[in-house]
């Protein structure tokens, strides 16, 4: 298979292995988009890595594949390859890309899908898709504008140049730059650490950010509100204010 999920510690690894460049061929688009559903039902999966191995994170769509497709072939194939990545932007859990080497096009917008991008020392990310005549397919105009803003992301996608990693952590497209040999530690420890936390309360910060970025302020409050309120009627909840009261901060064990 070119996705697997492996679970340890609470923590749900979505592994692309398609040698060398992992590109992301139909097969791998739709494998990533049913694991991706797996790892947001299954609950023994609290947060999930999106890792590609040590050499390369994705280089990006198959190119070979895609020249043989004509328009009314993408007009077929365009929504199922933007669901595929939906589908990992959309896991009700933190979500952190594990980023080695190349993650280009396709590669930099599945990145653009998680909570939390960690880049190794040797990263390059980046939109080529300019250079083929076209634009980001799987999400890139959008995702990419939300997360650096519109002069950025045209500054990336008009010119399809590559970053390298500290220019992708200056311009806020990764968060953290650690050697190369760590990415994958880091990523896993991340999402452990917050595997522990109380997942109903993480997924309400999660869909309460995610969502109210694309509406209204007030939509955005009501969104907010509706979850806070409701969080008061579970279990973790409970915990974590008992363990407040008689332990202080930081104590509550949400397992």
């Amino acid at each position: 298979m070119t996705v697997s999920l492996e679970v340890a510690e609470g923590v749900g690894t979505l592994r692309l292995d398609r040698p060398p460049m992992n590109a992301l061929d139909i097969a791998t688009q739709d494998r990533l988009k049913e694991l991706a559903e797996e790892a947001a039902r299954r609950e023994d999966v609290r947060a999930v890595v999106v890792y590609g191995g040590e050499k390369v994170f994705a280089a990006g769509a198959d190119i070979k594949e895609m020249q043989e497709m004509d328009h009314t072939a993408m007009v077929l194939r365009a929504r199922a390859l933007q669901d595929s990545f939906t589908a990992v932007a959309r896991i009700p859990k933190p979500v952190v890309a594990a980023i080695t080497g190349y993650a280009l096009g396709g590669g930099c917008e599945l990145a653009l899908c998680a909570d939390f991008r960690i880049a190794g020392e040797n990263a390059k990310l980046g939109q080529p898709e300019i250079l083929l005549g076209l634009i980001p397919g799987a999400g890139g105009t959008q995702r990419l504008a939300r997360l650096v803003g519109p002069s950025k992301a045209k500054d990336l996608i008009f010119t399809g140049r590559m970053v390298k990693a500290e220019e992708a952590r200056e311009i806020g497209l990764v968060d953290r730059v650690v050697p190369a040999g760590e990415v994958y530690a880091q990523a896993h420890a991340w999402a452990a650490k917050l595997a522990q936390g109380p997942a109903l309360a993480l997924r309400a910060a999660k869909e309460s950010i995610d969502t109210g970025l694309e509406t209204d302020i007030d939509t955005g409050l009501a969104i907010e509100r509706n979850w806070f309120a409701g969080l008061f009627a579970t279990e973790d909840r409970e915990r974590g204010m008992r363990s407040f009261v008689a332990e202080g901060p930081g104590k509550a064990k949400f397992l």
